[in-house]
């Protein structure tokens, strides 16, 4: 979802150098080469996860500044630790990673469309504050 709002935007090629969806476990590890122990000790929707996620992204399109997002969306899926909701967002730079924490509310598709305007602009952030 994050990929299409942005790709939405004429132009947009010049600086969103591709995305990858990784909905399982295996494929965090296998595309973004984020650590099995990490997943086991934190989980797939953890700030450490979210972090690894977003390295893996920048290593994997060599770009300068990535975006990831790991959460519940709902409707099933949420525990007491990890409700339907939570939602980590990570950003790697040339200089840093780092991930957020929110916590929505709303349906499935109300969480996703919350958590793809909280990367935005968290992404926004962090390029206006990039150099």
């Amino acid at each position: 979802m994050l990929g299409s709002v942005i790709t939405s935007i004429s132009g947009s090629s010049k600086y969103f150098l591709g995305g990858v969806i990784t909905y399982s476990n295996d494929a965090k590890e296998n595309m973004l080469n984020v650590s099995k122990q990490t997943m086991i000790k934190n989980g797939a929707v953890s700030e450490e996860t979210a972090v690894e996620m977003a390295i893996g992204a920048k290593e994997r399109f060599g770009s300068d500044i990535a975006v990831s997002i790991t959460g519940v969306a709902g409707p099933e899926g949420g525990t007491a630790a990890k409700p339907v909701g939570l939602v980590w967002i990570g950003i790697s730079t040339n200089n840093r990673a780092f991930a957020r924490k929110f916590n929505f509310d709303g349906d499935r598709d109300g969480v996703r469309i919350s958590a793809v305007n909280a990367a935005i602009e968290l992404l926004a952030d962090t390029i206006k504050n990039f150099h």
